[in-house]
C-alpha cells in the first residue's frame, strides 16, 4: 500500500480545503459550538452515561484482538481510549459479531462501532452489493480515521502461485462473512464464471475460523485485511504457516459507526480524532501496532 503522508496541522493551513467532508477543529469562524469543550459537544445521553459503548469483533489482531486479561487491545481500543480522553468519558468495549454490529448500533444497544470496519457506500446507504436496501436498514454514518487494503493469504511458499484475483479462479478460499472481503470475493465469482472457472467462496463468522480452513489445506487462501494478513504471516507458527501473495488490493479508509441520527456525537468524535492526531498520540500509536502505513492526515466523516 501506498502510506499517505503525515502532516502536522497547524493554525495556518488549518483554513485549507480537502477534498472530503473534512472536519478541522478550530477552524470555524462563528458559532457556539467553538466556545464549547469537546465534552460539553457531546449527546445529553452520553454526558449523563459518563462513557462511551463501542461494538467490536474482538477477533482480528492486531486491529482488535483479546490480551491475556480479556480485555480489548489492539489499533482500534488505543484510539478508541484517546479519543475518550479528548471527550472527557470513559470507553467501553463490547464484543460482538461482525455482521450484528450495525444492527446494534441502530438499534441502540451501543453507541459506536470500532472494528477494522471499511467505510463503504454500502454501509453508508443500508444496501447490497448490488445497492438493493437492506429491509430495516437506514445506514450509518463514518468517522475515518486509518487506511487499508485487502491482501490474500496463503499457505507458505504460495504453492498454487497467486498473484492476484484472477488466480483464484477454479479454486475455493475463505474469508469472514458481512466483511470487505466478501463483496470483493462476490464480485470476482463474476468473471471467474464467465471464464468457465467458478470462484468457490466459503464464509465464516470470524476470520479465525476461515484462517484455520488455511491452515487445515481445506481452501488456497483467506481474503483479510492487509493489517491483519501481515500480522498472521508474521506469527502463526512463528512465521513458517503463511505468506502474503501480491500487492494489496483496493485501500479504503476504517470508520467509526454512528447513527445517522447522531450527528452531534459524529462530529464531536471527529473532532476528538483530529485532536488526537495533532496531538502526536495518533502517530505513536500507530507505530506500537507497526501500521503507520495506514495513517491518515486528519478525520473524514464518510471519505470512503
Amino acid at each position: 500500500m501506498t502510506a499517505r503522508p503525515i502532516r502536522r496541522r497547524t493554525a495556518a493551513n488549518c483554513a485549507a480545503f480537502v477534498a472530503g467532508a473534512l472536519l478541522l477543529t478550530g477552524c470555524a469562524s462563528s458559532g457556539r459550538s467553538e466556545k464549547l469543550s469537546l465534552h460539553d459537544q457531546l449527546p445529553e445521553a452520553v454526558l449523563k452515561a459518563g462513557v462511551l459503548k463501542i461494538g467490536s469483533d474482538i477477533n482480528y489482531a492486531p486491529v482488535e484482538s483479546k490480551g491475556s486479561d480479556g480485555k480489548a487491545v489492539g489499533l482500534d481500543p488505543d484510539i478508541a481510549a484517546a479519543v475518550g480522553r479528548q471527550l472527557g468519558v470513559r470507553v467501553e468495549f463490547q464484543n460482538v459479531a461482525f455482521e450484528k454490529l450495525i444492527p446494534e448500533l441502530q438499534a441502540g444497544d451501543i453507541d459506536l462501532v470500532m472494528s477494522a470496519m471499511s467505510d463503504t457506500r454500502e454501509r453508508r446507504e443500508g444496501t447490497d452489493s448490488l445497492g438493493v436496501r437492506k429491509e430495516g436498514d437506514e445506514g450509518v454514518d463514518f468517522v475515518d480515521y486509518f487506511i487499508a487494503g485487502t491482501s490474500i493469504l496463503v499457505a507458505k511458499g504460495n504453492p498454487e502461485n497467486i498473484t492476484d484475483l484472477n488466480d483464484l479462479c477454479g479454486k475455493t478460499i475463505a474469508l469472514q462473512k458481512e466483511t470487505t472481503q466478501d463483496t470483493i470475493a462476490s464480485r470476482q465469482q463474476v468473471p471467474c464464471k464467465s471464464a468457465g472457472k467458478p470462484l468457490t467462496v466459503m464464509k465464516f463468522g470470524t476470520d479465525d475460523q476461515a484462517l484455520a480452513q488455511l491452515k487445515a489445506g481445506n481452501v488456497v487462501a483467506d481474503l483479510n485485511d492487509f493489517p491483519v494478513a501481515a500480522y498472521n504471516a508474521k506469527t502463526v507458527g512463528n512465521g513458517n504457516a503463511f505468506e502474503v501473495a501480491g500487492p494489496q488490493m483496493q485501500p479504503a479508509p476504517y470508520g467509526i459507526a454512528v447513527r445517522k441520527d447522531n450527528t452531534a456525537l459524529r462530529d464531536a468524535v471527529a473532532k476528538a480524532v483530529d485532536a488526537v492526531i495533532m496531538s502526536g498520540e495518533y502517530d505513536k500509536i500507530l507505530a506500537d501496532w507497526n501500521l503507520s502505513g495506514g495513517a491518515v492526515q486528519n478525520a473524514v466523516v464518510n471519505g470512503g
